[in-house]
């Protein structure tokens, strides 16, 4: 096992005044045995990060370290690592066994301690029953296992996932991350996983990266990032549904109209461009009561145990969350929501986080 060490990682393709710069100084420290997601939408350059961490692309600026070694100008070969891709990529004409064997016959290991790492990494995914089946007998779910037997067998000091859950229905996405999150716990091995689906991030990551055009705008604990978004961008992102984001002079003259006691502090501070408030910590209330302020309901969604009301205020939709079981007003109602300010989350005008108001 190893940490991992970005320091000023840049990727430009190109040179020169039309180079193409995707990755902008990202600078991040895993530690040892520590499983971070990389999460962003696409295009944000993820796996870029991840394949520069690979080897598989090259660096343009910056330095990467595995176990305190710098690996900048060392081969995939030689970093000491596995990867587990979205395409499972197995031999068809192999049986499971041979698929997650060949690594190591490559490595000319020999044919006992192949069979003992196999069978070890088989019982570990429960795959000891399909040890000789072929990839085309196999469902999505066991090919995606086999594909991370593959990399148990090889002992890495480091484990690299790009987007493995992307091409499995959504039962099977969550089963597999059960999969993932019992493999990590029982080898202990540092891990990068990268992905477009932020309930993959909250739920794997002890920390996760958020990306955005190349930009880290956050590393921090799953409970940070949702709670303490460092920007607008991680606000809007992470969380489904996402944060409301509204202007604050919108809805500062607006409370103000409506002659309500104003949520916010006696003065707003004049940095401060934008306020943002969770779905769920918007609580419905009485007409008149204190603090609470009213707008108009355009579309309810029921999810089971829970429903979302859309509704607009102050020229901006809104999103409140409500338990499935408490009353909800008819579509065109007006009603009134009011929240708490320690639920409050501020931003200045370049987006970034100032404080809670």
């Amino acid at each position: 096992m190893a940490s991992i060490e970005l320091k000023d990682i840049i990727k430009r393709y190109g040179v020169g005044p039309k180079a193409n710069q995707v990755i902008h100084g990202v600078n991040a420290h895993i530690q040892d045995g520590e499983f971070v997601v990389i999460v962003g939408p696409s295009g944000c350059g993820k796996s870029t990060l991840l394949r520069m961490v690979a080897g598989l692309e090259e660096i343009s600026s910056g330095q990467i370290l595995i176990g305190g070694r710098v690996v900048n100008e060392l081969e995939p070969a030689e970093r000491d690592i596995a990867m587990v891709f979205q395409n499972y990529a197995l031999y068809p004409h192999m049986t499971v066994f041979n698929n997650m064997a060949y690594g190591l016959k490559i490595a000319k290991l020999s044919a006992p301690e192949i069979k003992a790492r196999v069978d070890k990494a088989a019982a570990i995914l429960e795959l000891g029953h399909l040890l000789e089946r072929k990839p085309r007998e196999l469902s999505g779910g066991q090919r995606q296992r086999v594909a991370m037997g593959r990399a148990i067998v090889r002992q890495p000091q480091v484990f690299l996932f790009d987007e493995p859950l992307s091409n499995l229905d959504a039962k099977l996405r969550a089963q597999t991350r059960l999969e993932i999150q019992k493999l990590h716990r029982e080898l202990g091995i540092t891990s990068l996983f990268v992905t477009h689906d932020q309930v993959e991030a909250m739920t794997l990551a002890q920390r996760m990266i958020v990306m955005n055009a190349g930009v880290m705008e956050q590393f921090g604990t799953p409970d940070e990032v949702y709670n303490r978004p460092a920007s607008t961008f991680v606000a809007g992102f992470m969380g489904a549904p996402p944060m409301n984001l509204i202007a604050i002079n919108l809805i500062a003259a607006y409370v103000q109209s409506m002659r309500v006691s104003s949520i916010f502090n006696s003065e707003i501070p004049p940095q401060t461009a934008t306020f943002g408030v969770r779905p769920e910590h918007l609580q419905l209330q009485l007409a008149g009561t204190e603090g609470a302020f009213p707008m108009q309901l355009e579309m309810s969604e029921m999810l089971g145990a829970e429903r979302l009301l859309y509704a607009r205020c102050a020229g901006q939709q809104w999103i409140v969350r409500i338990e499935a079981t408490a009353p909800a007003p008819a579509v065109g109602a007006q009603f009134c929501v009011s929240v708490q300010r320690e639920h409050l989350h501020c931003f200045d005008a370049q987006g970034k986080r100032i404080a809670s108001v």
